[in-house]
């Protein structure tokens, strides 16, 4: 994935008091209370925000965050903070106001359904041409690759938390994507998108700027047939429909969702390697796509 840096996290709860220090290669953050204080993202970080989030309900005093993240699981976690006796104001928006309370109690919340796991679903069913409901999700988390579905070219419909896609008889056109903070599209789909667009008509772009070196799913996608050129933080995609079965070696735990999904539509054979990090963000993906109807199974020994 490339150079995922903590610097905003660092320079934030050093905003906070903490002493930050670098020993052996290990950082060690010290302090006696945490102080409120008004810290600006260059960037709206999700980890970063939600870190700075958790410190700053204990802290002393006022914290803002401003150019906070707007993720749905941000907006979660401060749900169940305020649950829990924080005082939070501007939950959902990006400009995050907190006062300090000395302690936080036991709460009960309902975690929010995983967007990301949705939406794979969802490209499952439009690049094996299926029809596919995903139940209990929030169409409103994943509207950006909602949207982008339908520019290609499937049928997308609604029911009560639902989202089915429907493909049938559909060859889908080529769509660019350029990820961003949500509420855009999702770098986590990001491969899962590329995959899709390999099987597509039509010549497509997909640009990363969350996640700049997030293409080694590109070379494994290749070995498949597809036709993909990466260009700095771009890839242009040429769509075809021979896609062919073959050996691959998974990186990321979406990059394996993608080669996955290319292996559903491709002809013969798909054997995906090193899917150890696959349950990390998907819980049993492959029953679930074996209820849709798909020939896969889990084959001991290829997990590392």
């Amino acid at each position: 994935m490339g150079p995922r840096p903590i610097n905003l996290h660092i320079e934030g709860l050093k905003k906070l008091g903490a002493q930050i220090d670098l020993v052996d290669g290990y950082i060690v953050a010290k302090a006696k209370k945490l102080q409120g204080n008004r810290i600006n993202f260059d960037v709206p970080s999700v980890g970063a925000t939600g870190n700075l989030l958790m410190a700053a309900v204990l802290a002393q005093g006022e914290t803002i965050l401003n150019n906070a993240a707007m993720e749905p699981e941000i907006t979660n976690l401060a749900e169940l903070l305020v649950k829990m006796g924080a005082k939070i104001a501007g939950v959902g928006t990006p400009i995050l106001h907190i006062t300090g309370v000395d302690d936080l109690h036991s709460a009960d919340i309902e975690t929010i359904p995983d967007r990301i796991e949705a939406g794979t679903l969802l490209v499952a069913g439009a690049i094996t041409g299926g029809k596919v409901t995903v139940e209990s999700s929030n169409p409103l988390h994943i509207y950006s690759v909602i949207a982008k579905m339908e520019e290609s070219g499937v049928r997308i419909s609604y029911g009560d938390r639902s989202v089915t896609v429907d493909a049938t008889g559909i060859r889908p056109e080529g769509v660019n994507v350029t990820t961003g903070p949500f509420p855009g599209y999702p770098t986590d789909m990001q491969a899962q998108w590329i995959a899709y667009m390999a099987t597509a008509n039509g010549v497509s772009t997909v640009t990363d700027t969350i996640y700049r070196d997030r293409f080694t799913h590109v070379p494994e996608l290749s070995r498949l047939g597809a036709d993909i050129e990466v260009k700095d933080d771009s890839a242009v995609v040429r769509g075809n429909n021979k896609v062919m079965g073959a050996k691959v070696m998974s990186t990321d735990v979406r990059a394996r969702a993608s080669l996955i999904l290319a292996g559903l539509a491709a002809q013969g054979t798909t054997e995906v390697l090193r899917i150890y990090h696959l349950d990390r963000g998907y819980q049993n993906l492959e029953l679930k796509l074996g209820a849709l109807g798909a020939d896969i199974e889990r084959v001991p020994g290829t997990e590392y």
